[in-house]
């Protein structure tokens, strides 16, 4: 016969068990969950559009990187918590005015003779006219130009001999002009046309150029701007802000290295809007011995995301490391993606975070003083408040859960992410240097890979010197036939200045 206490014994294992259990369950469940974020999140990532713009969320006023960070309405704090955004007119959509400089081919349309007289027999007097616009595009047009060099010889004197000379060549004793350098690298670099479907264009037009020859010529005209990269390092590591990221891309035949393993384009981004620099620099590692190869001397402030890669270079050259708040706000963002429904945390720190972008809107073209000063009296109190909240929230949210990695994210950013607000000069977020990756990333989903080591390395130089020229509102075919026609008949350093991006005013095709 079993005993009470006997009996308590059992009935207190019976409850060790049924503890255990709940235990288990509440760990699986939440183990669920947060496979359910990821599956929902990935879903999104795959098939839904690459915009982080989130129609549920008021407080979603800017696109991301992907776009710019540009913002739309002064927004406002409502009672609910919630926020309110100023009503606006919309304005009008209108047909845009087709630029001045463009040649004109007038048509012009005339009333015959018998038209030109009225019912009654008189003739008609011309009192005006109207005027329409259509724009037309004349298809690529081939040509060969013949370089003629006269030769002279001296009727009196034996083995006098003389030619006349022509200006060096982007690349000598080969049949590319550098308007048809120009047009590839273009084509390529800035339109993410991969040089078998210009060889196809070309064929259509009888001009039978192969492959390999299209990417020798690439390889030659990275070599030959490396003086003007050269200056564009120069220029970039005297700005007081760096932006820097990595992306990566694929090399076929590289020495030590399996085909399909992955190398690195390290990006570059300095100087103020209008005048910006952008250097591409290949390396088959991410470690951080290539930070301090291309950071070399440099005694400024970086703009980074958190990979830690940089630390070192930053730690051992005094380098300010400044965060970037696109990424912080991203990871709420992939919060809100994965949610099924609105989550009403990860709005908040949305919120807050755009209120810090107003300000910068607002003062965008304030002096550094000024937005310094704006900086403290109006972003700093949101900033302690983000902070408030994050040390209340985040003790409450598991730390594997989506929302548990933005709050670790931020909580690790946090010094960097608020050092922005010891300087005026300093930027926000990194978006400028994303910007510039952009269309190095829609290009490698068609050109896929490099063949070799050269190749990346003349990709490189061509992508920072396309980019370059865009930064700087030049138009990038005139401005890279300038410089394959001018390069290589550089004689000094001031010749090779003048070809700078900042330096060439405007460039005609």
């Amino acid at each position: 016969m079993t005993t009470r206490a006997e009996l308590e014994i059992e009935n207190a294992q019976l409850r060790q068990n049924e503890s255990q259990y709940k235990i288990t369950i509440e760990s699986k469940d939440h183990l669920i969950e947060i496979l359910k974020e990821a599956l929902i999140l990935e879903a999104h990532r795959k098939f839904a559009k690459a915009s982080e713009s989130l129609r549920s969320l008021q407080s979603e006023i800017f696109n991301e990187a992907e776009l710019e960070s540009v913002l739309e309405p002064e927004i406002q704090d409502t009672d609910d918590g919630g926020i309110e955004i100023q009503a606006h007119t919309r304005k009008r959509g209108g047909r845009k005015v087709l630029p001045a400089d463009l040649p004109r081919i007038e048509v012009i349309y005339d009333l015959s003779d018998d038209e030109k007289v009225c019912d009654q027999g008189h003739v008609l007097k011309q009192i005006g006219e109207k005027t329409s616009e259509q724009l037309d595009i004349i298809p690529m047009k081939v040509q060969v130009i013949r370089h003629i060099r006269k030769q002279y010889a001296c009727p009196c004197c034996e083995g006098v001999l003389k030619l006349a000379s022509k200006p060096k060549q982007p690349i000598e004793k080969s049949q590319a002009s550098s308007g048809l350098l120009a047009y590839i690298a273009v084509s390529k670099y800035a339109d993410s046309l991969p040089l078998y479907r210009q060889h196809a264009i070309l064929s259509r037009f009888d001009v039978d150029i192969n492959r390999a020859t299209l990417a020798n010529w690439m390889i030659k005209c990275g070599e030959l701007i490396q003086p003007l990269i050269n200056c564009f390092d120069e220029q970039a590591l005297s700005q007081p802000v760096i932006h820097m990221d990595e992306t990566p891309v694929q090399v076929l035949n590289e020495k030590g290295k399996p085909a399909e393993s992955k190398s690195y384009m390290w990006v570059r981004t300095a100087g103020p809007p209008g005048q910006r620099i952008t250097l591409f620099d290949y390396d088959p590692s991410r470690s951080g011995a290539v930070p301090r190869r291309l950071l070399a001397g440099y005694a400024g402030a970086l703009m980074l995301d958190g990979y830690e890669g940089y630390e070192p270079v930053c730690r051992e050259q005094g380098l300010t490391r400044l965060g970037c708040w696109v990424h912080a706000r991203r990871k709420f963002v992939d919060v809100s993606k994965a949610s099924k429904k609105k989550n009403s945390q990860a709005a908040y720190a949305i919120k807050l975070i755009a209120k810090l972008y107003v300000i910068e809107k607002t003062n965008k073209d304030a002096s550094a003083e000024d937005r310094y000063q704006a900086r403290i009296e109006n972003a700093k109190p949101i900033i302690d408040k983000l902070r408030q909240w994050l040390d209340e929230t985040r003790p409450k949210v598991p730390p594997k859960s989506l929302l548990g990695k933005a709050l670790q994210y931020l909580d690790n950013q946090w010094p960097r992410l608020i050092a922005y607000l010891e300087d005026g000069q300093y930027p926000i977020d990194n978006n400028p240097v994303e910007n510039a990756i952009r269309p190095f990333a829609i290009g490698r989903k068609n050109w896929l890979f490099s063949a070799s080591v050269n190749g990346a390395k003349a990709s490189a130089n061509l992508y920072s010197l396309i980019e370059t020229a865009k930064a700087n509102d030049l138009e990038p075919y005139a401005y890279l036939k300038r410089v394959f026609t001018e390069l290589p008949n550089a004689q000094s350093y001031d010749d090779v200045e003048k070809l700078l991006p900042n330096r060439v005013k405007s460039v005609d095709a």
